[in-house]
């Protein structure tokens, strides 16, 4: 039977091959309500037809409908090439020249229901004939991260300053002693803890930055963690210049302090600052800080390690979470920190990671004229990451010709 070209093929013309191949049922279907003509009718995949708005229910008519359009396509790869979509399923550039490592706990849309691929979607196949979708290109913007990591190092400079200005005001301890405080209270003081918070604080940075090395998108990583961490630091600032605590022990022999003219308070405060405000590294603050930014750090860390490592990575997992309780018991246990400080840091830290992520991950908030309101930073961070980022892995600089020879 002589039809026009494919190509040409109107919803009549779609209807009466329907009819040919026997599938009257779906002509009312597919042509009167959808308006398939040629060009559809060839793009169309077994997602499709599966996926609303269509969805069919028979399985043999799905997959005998699918097998009648792949013939129909290989006889039209000319018309399929023109369209740009090829009859094969692949994408023109996703086959060989890759050595990314796939390490993704989070398996993306594998089709194990039918060795057909969608046509003119990117999918990788298996030696066993099934596909499973690639994941679209992220794009690092490089510059932005530059812009986040200026952002955090300038809250950090500016958290340095304000905690010498704090120090200025600290309460008397003879007129202002601690406050009850039921952990402080129950636990005696433990004058190494501290330091132990310090090392696993230290320990968890370590992990972080090798996964952070590793990971392909490594890029949109580092700014999520500079924009989260420069953002929950800033309303540190706020909070602790707002509201001066009295200190949380009398171990901590603190007073007033009046570093006079503003150069002594600005070299006061660069030494916290490159000190990263840690005992390990001599710097010792004075006063209670509503709240504490060791939980925060600590907290945060733990949360990027367990969120950008595979699930299957339960090793990792479970020790980057020991690694933060064990960090918040330790500076409570020093009695550095009351305990609403320590539990306020913990809940603003998570509550903001997972809000984030959550925005980040969800495409129809991403593009909300409310998220760009009262969210212009991530909206400007994150206009471009129109997916989740998965969890794939590559080595972050070319191999020496030396290992290249020996592993090939």
């Amino acid at each position: 039977m002589s039809h026009p070209s494919v190509r040409r093929w109107t919803p009549k013309h779609v209807a009466k091959w329907l009819r040919e191949e026997g599938f009257c049922d779906y002509v009312d279907l597919l042509c009167n309500k959808h308006r398939l003509d040629g060009t559809s009718l060839l793009a169309l995949s077994e997602y499709d037809l599966r996926s609303p708005p269509l969805e069919l229910k028979v399985l043999g008519d799905i997959k005998r409908l699918m097998v009648s359009i792949r013939k129909l396509q290989k006889q039209n790869i000319d018309v399929l090439e023109e369209l740009g979509l090829p009859f094969d399923g692949h994408s023109p550039n996703g086959s060989g020249g890759s050595l990314d490592w796939l390490c993704n706990g989070d398996p993306g849309r594998d089709c194990d229901s039918t060795d057909t691929a969608p046509v003119g979607e990117e999918y990788h196949q298996y030696t066993n004939g099934k596909y499973k979708q690639q994941t679209r290109r992220l794009d690092p913007e490089y510059w932005k991260t530059v812009l986040s990591s200026i952002y955090v190092v300038f809250v950090f400079g500016f958290t340095s300053f304000v905690m010498v200005i704090v120090h200025e005001r600290v309460p008397d301890m003879r007129t202002y002693p601690p406050l009850p405080d039921i952990f402080l209270d129950s636990v005696p003081r433990i004058p190494w803890a501290f330091a132990m918070a310090e090392a696993c604080g230290v320990i968890l940075c370590n992990i972080w930055l090798l996964v952070l090395l590793l990971h392909k998108h490594r890029s949109i990583l580092l700014r999520r963690m500079c924009s989260l961490m420069g953002t929950v630091f800033m309303l540190r600032c706020i909070t602790m210049f707002v509201t001066s605590l009295s200190v949380p022990g009398q171990h901590l022999q603190c007073s007033g302090k009046m570093y006079g003219d503003m150069w002594a308070k600005l070299q006061r405060a660069v030494a916290i600052w490159t000190g990263f405000g840690m005992t390990l590294t001599g710097v010792h603050t004075c006063g209670d800080y509503m709240f504490s930014g060791h939980t925060v750090v600590i907290t945060l860390l733990n949360f990027f390690v367990t969120e950008y490592t595979p699930r299957s990575w339960n090793f990792i997992h479970t020790l980057s979470w020991v690694l933060n309780l064990f960090g918040i018991f330790f500076i409570l246990a020093a009695h550095e920190h009351y305990s609403i400080d320590v539990f306020i840091a913990f809940y603003i830290t998570t509550r903001l990671f997972l809000y984030y992520h959550t925005l980040a991950n969800t495409r129809a908030y991403q593009q909300s004229r409310r998220a760009r309101i009262w969210f212009p930073m991530f909206s400007f961070f994150e206009c471009n990451v129109n997916v989740p980022v998965p969890n794939e892995y590559c080595w972050p600089f070319s191999r020496p010709a030396v290992i290249r020879r020996l592993i090939g």
